[in-house]
């Protein structure tokens, strides 16, 4: 099983700091979000990582060559010219691979700190389509993706979600998808590679999946994460989520 990491946009929430460099080369506790990364996946014995790059994208190549020499993960290289616009454009930079898959893949956000069980929780799913939610979110923080569960099965993909269900839980960004549903991630991307669509999230495209039934949920609820989007995240992540992970370590 190999993995994608979408990593292209430009991080203009964070402010200066964003602008110096990718987010996710932004060093928490002295290693970068990429080296993270890197590490559990070389846990989870992930053999390749592509990596959809946009802004700045020439600040990861000596990174890229300094993680797979230490961990032994190979690093490919996918890179988004169209950065500025929708991240569903991310997605479509990462269609050759996607055309390609013969077993399942991993989709992953690039600005997410957290812990190494969730990824093996991910990983090792009895579902063959998979995502993680937690059910510990707080609708205070910035409109996290939300996904509503009946019966176990996530039924739709959105923030500012509103309704009846047996469970909701915050997506964290991370999702397992076998070959047999990927066709459907194919489609709904080239659909938004023209016209409107092409400010389209990437979101809109999961969403679609788990409105096909195709998704089951792995609850990871109350392991430590959080999303870098906020000078504020930074603060959380270093002073309770860092440590939260040390200690689990």
């Amino acid at each position: 099983m190999n993995a994608i990491l979408y990593a292209a946009g430009r991080a203009h929430r964070l402010g200066k700091l964003g602008e110096e460099r990718p987010k996710i080369l932004i060093e928490i506790g002295g290693k970068s979000l990429m080296e993270r990364h890197v590490e559990i996946l070389a846990q989870c014995r992930v053999p390749k990582l592509y990596v959809v790059t946009g802004y700045m994208r020439e600040r990861f190549q000596p990174v890229f060559r300094d993680l797979q020499s230490r961990h032994g993960v190979e690093i490919v290289e996918l890179f988004n010219a169209d950065f500025t616009e929708g991240s569903a454009l991310s997605m479509h930079a990462s269609l050759p691979v996607l055309e390609q898959v013969e077993k399942d893949i991993l989709l992953m956000d690039g600005d997410v700190l957290y812990d190494a069980r969730m990824l093996e929780r991910l990983v090792h799913s009895p579902h063959r389509t998979a995502l993680l939610v937690d059910r510990g979110f707080a609708t205070t923080d910035d409109d996290p993706v939300l996904v509503p569960m009946r019966d176990g099965k996530p039924f739709d993909f959105v923030k500012k979600w509103s309704g009846t269900a047996d469970n909701v839980g915050e997506s964290i960004g991370f999702f397992k998808v076998s070959a047999a549903d990927l066709p459907l991630v194919i489609s709904e991307t080239k659909a938004r590679s023209v016209g409107p669509g092409r400010s389209d999230s990437y979101d809109a495209i999961l969403q679609a999946l788990v409105k096909a039934g195709r998704f089951g949920a792995e609850d990871v609820t109350g392991l430590p994460w959080t999303e870098i989007d906020f000078p504020e995240d930074l603060e959380y992540a270093s002073r309770v989520v860092l440590p939260a992970l040390k200690q689990a370590g």
